[in-house]
């Protein structure tokens, strides 16, 4: 351990295999398969309330573009993350639902919304930091 690291701040022991075909450990497969800003919100909310409408996505989603939110949704569905469901009908109704897989993805991010949720002080401190120094350059 290192002497800077206190017992209670001791990283629990990991299952992320270091030697996957392809990836570096397990984590890298993941941070492939949720890559970009946008992706583990939809996952996040898909995993609220089950299947979801393209409009309300739209809503939860804040500040993401249409042309964003279809191609991040393309990819999750590619990937087999997510389920598009056309009914078919006039005018058109797509719902959006996530699969077992998923599922199962939207649950390990968990977690990391208990952590942002109770670190939300200090990463908005960081957040303006940032910003000050941007301002500055």
């Amino acid at each position: 351990m290192s002497p800077h690291r206190s017992e209670s701040s001791k990283v629990p022991p990991s299952n992320c295999t270091p030697t996957l075909p392809g990836f570096t450990c397990g984590l890298d497969a993941t941070l492939r398969v949720i890559a970009g800003k946008w992706k583990p919100l939809i996952l996040y909310f898909l995993a609220q309330g089950g299947p979801t409408r393209y409009g309300e996505l739209r809503r939860a989603v804040r500040d993401v573009s249409d042309k964003m939110l279809i191609q991040q949704l393309k990819e999750l569905e590619a990937d087999g993350l997510v389920k598009r469901t056309d009914y078919k009908e006039i005018p058109p109704r797509v719902d959006y639902s996530l699969t077992p897989l998923g599922l199962s993805l939207a649950e390990a991010l968990v977690p990391l919304c208990t952590w942002g949720t109770q670190n939300v002080a200090e990463v908005t401190r960081v957040f303006a930091r940032r910003e000050a120094v941007d301002r500055r350059r």
